[in-house]
């Protein structure tokens, strides 16, 4: 099976080699044979993903979210530029809002983090979102596993912003760090609950020139905040610290407590207990992915479908019943 070759691509031996060998080159053509959703490039990606398997899963994965206009990118290539000096080879993976015409990145993550695309230390993936729910990228966990095969020992996953996706790369990441900014109004009411209680550390990012004060008095608000909250199975309690991307203020502290999680859960054991339960979470991700696409994919579905949304429009069917229906309809076909 390693020689399978669909037209215009290697042999899966070939991107494999490659991976493992950390040709950046290979390893992105090898991430869009993942994403694509040609029949043959599917059976490429599975043989590809379960070849490299053994040598994946050796990375810490850091989850980064924040609101809008917090300076993620800003923030990310600091980080970036800071762990590289550390010795890490470091992959980021942005998750870009799709363009709804193309169904492409829109962003551009490349050319936001210039000098850090720079560094052969670094890779980085900008993928469109997609119709996944919450914008996060389908592919996105099977492209972190190539990224470590490919030798890269930290991975940032860096999400649209504060919304759904967050859920899914909090359930795909050892770590989650929340950015936000001070100043912005009430700073508890900007967040939703939810992602206050994912996040390991909240950074407030912009705390440079006037905003150094407001930015020690927010800190203090969401480090009380955080206390609300029953602590985690981890064993970790959030941390709330400030900094400055754009001086390069701070940075390094981000890391000592990442650090100082990684410490922890090693010891402790939650560490790999998580990782399993990801693993097993992910597997059923999967099959609800593939039931989906089985299910809209479906001729049949589809032009049943049109038929019942005429017909709950005139109220000739409630919608409950179009859905036992169609379900219904679809398991005829097994």
């Amino acid at each position: 099976m390693k020689n399978y070759k669909p037209k215009g691509r290697l042999t899966a031996e070939q991107y494999i080699s490659g991976i493992l060998a950390g040709d950046r080159v290979l390893l992105s053509r090898a991430i869009t044979i993942i994403e694509s959703n040609l029949e043959s490039d599917k059976l490429l990606a599975k043989e590809i993903v379960q070849s490299i398997l053994p040598n994946a899963g050796n990375s810490i994965r850091i989850g980064i979210t924040g609101v809008p206009g917090v300076g993620k990118s800003t923030f990310i290539e600091a980080f970036g530029k800071y762990l590289i000096t550390q010795g890490k080879r470091v992959a980021i993976l942005s998750i870009d809002p799709s363009s709804q015409r193309s169904k492409g990145s829109i962003l551009g993550d490349k050319t936001r983090m210039e000098e850090l695309a720079n560094m052969q230390e670094a890779y980085i993936r900008p993928s469109a979102s997609g119709d996944t729910l919450g914008g996060v990228a389908n592919k996105t966990g099977e492209t972190m596993l190539l990224c470590e095969a490919a030798g890269y020992d930290v991975v940032l996953i860096e999400t649209v912003g504060v919304g759904q996706s967050e859920t899914a790369v909090h359930g795909m990441t050892d770590f989650f760090l929340l950015l936000m900014l001070s100043g912005a109004g009430d700073e508890l009411q900007g967040i939703k609950k939810g992602i206050m209680e994912m996040a390991d550390m909240v950074v407030i990012n912009k705390a440079d020139g006037d905003n150094v004060r407001m930015s020690e008095m927010a800190r203090l608000q969401y480090q009380n905040a955080l206390h609300i909250f029953p602590q985690s199975e981890s064993g970790w309690s959030p941390v709330v610290s400030t900094a400055s991307a754009i001086k390069n203020i701070g940075i390094s502290n981000v890391w000592d407590e990442i650090s100082k999680f990684k410490t922890l859960v090693d010891e402790n054991g939650y560490f790999l207990k998580n990782r399993k339960h990801q693993q097993i979470d992910w597997m059923y991700n999967n099959i609800n992915e593939e039931l989906k696409r089985l299910f809209y994919g479906s001729v049949n579905i589809k032009s049943h479908l049109a038929t019942l949304e005429k017909e709950i429009i005139s109220n000739k069917i409630s919608p409950v019943k179009a859905a036992e229906t169609m379900i219904e309809e679809f398991k005829k076909s097994f």
